[in-house]
């Protein structure tokens, strides 16, 4: 089901105009969650190139494997949330050439109606091809028995990139590539990225509803990233602990040790800018706002898990290569058959607290729609 207009409030900071000039229309997907057993896993920012500048050749073959292997089998919708070609630099024709394995898995998944693919300023020519495969959209509108959930890249809030994407295409392929220079990301740009995150933050709190947007590759659970997030939990840890007893208490005790342990291998240099541009100016963060990370880190997968009852955030990692991240903490893991491709649940949450803390804290209370 799908539709071309994206129900907002008028004046919202953030825009979802057409990511082309050429009149094409690009609708909004909608995905209906309500009172199914659908699962869905969103990714972004894969960056699918060729040659040596391939981003995510790291990545790539423990890509397919959970895909086709894990999230295939299991019926999950694959939602590929924006920047999945790197056309900035390569050619579609090229691209495919060089990831046909994987574009065969999602071959699989669209055979089934089961691929949603929305568009990033790094693939956003996808328009002009006539004969890509899949079928492309701005943004989803995700229904729960809950709360609205919009999927979209982010870059919709950077005038940069909605006016001058064409500009900064021309400039990374023609002019920076052939140098060896890599590209122009709001990934390498703390100020950039915080500015992204504060306005899908604003629109997901004037509409009263969740955003989850790829685009900036920082990983965000309930609108904290990942040092917010270890600060809130020790704190929560604390309260609880003079009231446990026994062996409750003893893991208390070691979740606090192994989550300071996580707090103080973060740099000098990270703790400053989390410091700096935490919370978006709130000492309650609304828990509106999530990024699903990027697939290309070098320590593994970045992903988001959604059905009608819950939210997770997962980290998917080769055996003895990628583990480094997940070795800090005590997370759930598991692994797919007798592969060394491991699954981390780093955090989940249920809709119907978010939606509650939305309407606690948020500036509009009791005016939650689904």
């Amino acid at each position: 089901m799908e539709n071309n207009f994206l129900e907002v409030k008028p004046g919202s900071k953030l825009s979802f105009s057409d990511v082309s000039d050429s009149g094409e229309n690009i609708p909004i997907g909608i995905i209906d969650l309500r009172n199914t057993n659908t699962k869905i896993l969103i990714i972004s920012d894969l960056h699918m190139g060729y040659g040596k500048r391939d981003d995510l050749s790291g990545n790539g073959e423990l890509l397919i494997n959970i895909l086709e292997q894990y999230y295939f089998p299991e019926g999950w919708v694959l939602v590929l949330n924006g920047d999945v070609e790197e056309l900035y630099r390569h050619s579609l024709a090229r691209i495919r050439q060089k990831w046909h394995g994987l574009c065969r898995v999602f071959d699989l998944f669209a055979s089934e109606n089961r691929l949603y693919k929305t568009l990033g300023n790094h693939d956003e020519d996808l328009i002009f091809e006539k004969n890509y495969p899949y079928p492309l959209y701005r943004a989803l509108r995700i229904e729960t028995s809950y709360i609205p959930i919009f999927i979209y890249h982010g870059h919709q809030a950077s005038n940069l990139y909605i006016n001058y994407n064409n500009v900064l295409r021309y400039l990374v392929r023609y002019i920076l590539k052939p140098v060896g220079i890599k590209n122009i990301s709001s990934a390498r740009n703390p100020h950039h990225r915080f500015s992204i995150e504060k306005k899908a933050y604003g629109f997901s709190m004037e509409n009263a509803c969740i955003s989850i947007i790829g685009h900036t590759h920082r990983v965000l659970f309930q609108s904290l990233g990942r040092f917010d997030f270890v600060r809130f939990e020790i704190e929560r840890l604390c309260r609880d602990y003079p009231a446990s007893e026994g062996s409750e208490k003893k893991r208390i005790a070691e979740e606090v040790s192994s989550l300071r342990i996580e707090l103080s291998k973060l740099t000098r240099a990270e703790r400053k800018e989390v410091l700096r541009h935490s919370l978006y100016g709130d000492e309650l963060p609304v828990p509106c706002l999530f990024n699903s990370g990027s697939v290309i880190s070098k320590r593994g997968i970045n992903a988001l898990e959604l059905n009608d009852e819950n939210i997770t955030l997962v980290h998917w990692f080769i055996e003895g290569r990628q583990k480094k991240l997940i070795s800090r903490g005590s997370y759930k893991t598991e692994k797919i058959g007798n592969t060394e491709c491991g699954k981390a649940v780093m955090n989940r949450e249920r809709l119907d607290y978010i939606k509650a803390r939305m309407e606690l804290l948020g500036p509009r209370v009791g005016d939650f729609r689904v």
